[in-house]
C-alpha cells in the first residue's frame, strides 16, 4: 500500500491557541444547540446481558515517565468513571465522552497525570491519563453493533510494544472538549457502560438489555513501518472486523479505520 506520511511542522503558539479555541467553542455549539439527543441518564442495577467486557492496567512502567503520574492517572481514572458508571445509552441516543466527563481541573480533584503534547512530546497536566478511558470504551464499541460517529486516533506512537494484546492504532485519544469519542445508539437495544476499579486493572463493559445476535472478531492487516524521505519512521495498519451470527458462522467482514502515526522511538530495537 502506498502511504504518505508529511514532516511534522511546529506550529506557532498563537496559531494553536486559535485553533483549541475555534475547535473548543464549536464543539460548545454541537452539545447546546444542535438537536442530538446525548445520552444523560443512568441506572444504578445493571441491565441483564453482557456485550463485552475487557480489561486494561493501571500501571504501566514507562521510559522516562514519573511512576508518580501513574498513580495520580488512577485518581483522574476514578474521577471520570463515576460520571460514566451505569450511563444508559437508548436507541437513537448518542454517547459523548468529553460531554459527560466533563472538564478535568484541579478544582474538580484531577492531579497531574500523562499529557501528550501536539508535537508526540509529553508533560504532566491536570486529569492526565484519560486516554487510557476512552480507548478502552472505543475497543469495546467495536465489540458491538453500536456506531462509532467520532474517533481520533493517536498521531504519534509513543513507546514500543510491551505485553500489546490488541492491534496497533485501536484506541481513541482524547483531548477536552474538541477530540471526542462519540458513540451512537441506532439498534434496537438499549445499552448500558458500566466502569469499574480495582488493585490492578480498570474494567469496562457494555451491557444490554437484549442478547446481542452478532459477535465480533477484530484483527488488523497490512501493518507495517516505513522510513520517510526526512529521516523519521511512520506506522501504519488497518483495523477490521469479522461479523459472526448465534450459530458461529462469520457473515461479514468490515473495514474500520486506517492508522498512520509518527513514531517517536527507533523501531530497530534489540
Amino acid at each position: 500500500m502506498e502511504m504518505k506520511l508529511d514532516e511534522p511542522r511546529k506550529r506557532t503558539n498563537i496559531r494553536l491557541f486559535l485553533g483549541k479555541k475555534y475547535y473548543t467553542y464549536l464543539r460548545y455549539f454541537q452539545w447546546y444547540t444542535s438537536k442530538i439527543k446525548f445520552a444523560n441518564a443512568y441506572c444504578e442495577n445493571n441491565l441483564p446481558y453482557r456485550a463485552f467486557i475487557h480489561k486494561t492496567p493501571l500501571i504501566r512502567k514507562l521510559s522516562g515517565v514519573d511512576i508518580g503520574l501513574q498513580y495520580n492517572k488512577i485518581n483522574n481514572l476514578k474521577l471520570a468513571s463515576s460520571k460514566l458508571n451505569g450511563l444508559i445509552l437508548k436507541q437513537g441516543e448518542l454517547f459523548s465522552f468529553w460531554k459527560l466527563v466533563g472538564k478535568p481541573t484541579y478544582r474538580k480533584g484531577y492531579r497531574d497525570g500523562l499529557i501528550l503534547n501536539p508535537d508526540g512530546t509529553f508533560r504532566a497536566g491536570a486529569g492526565g491519563g484519560l486516554c487510557q478511558l476512552s480507548n478502552i470504551i472505543y475497543w469495546i464499541t467495536l465489540h458491538t453493533p453500536l456506531t462509532v460517529t467520532q474517533r481520533y486516533r493517536h498521531s504519534h506512537d509513543i513507546f514500543p510494544d510491551t505485553k500489546r494484546t490488541q492491534p496497533f492504532g485501536s484506541g481513541a485519544t482524547c483531548v477536552y472538549n474538541y477530540i471526542d469519542l462519540q458513540i451512537l445508539n441506532n439498534t434496537n437495544y438499549t445499552y448500558q457502560l458500566v466502569v469499574n476499579i480495582d488493585e490492578e486493572y480498570l474494567w469496562v463493559e457494555w451491557r444490554t438489555d437484549i442478547p446481542q445476535d452478532k459477535f465480533y472478531e477484530i484483527y488488523e492487516k497490512e501493518h507495517f513501518i516505513k522510513s520517510t524521505y526526512w529521516g523519521g519512521y511512520i506506522r501504519h495498519n488497518a483495523i477490521y472486523r469479522k461479523v459472526f451470527n448465534e450459530s458461529g458462522e462469520q457473515i461479514s467482514d468490515e473495514f474500520i479505520t486506517e492508522n498512520n502515526a509518527l513514531m517517536m522511538y527507533t523501531p530497530l530495537l534489540t
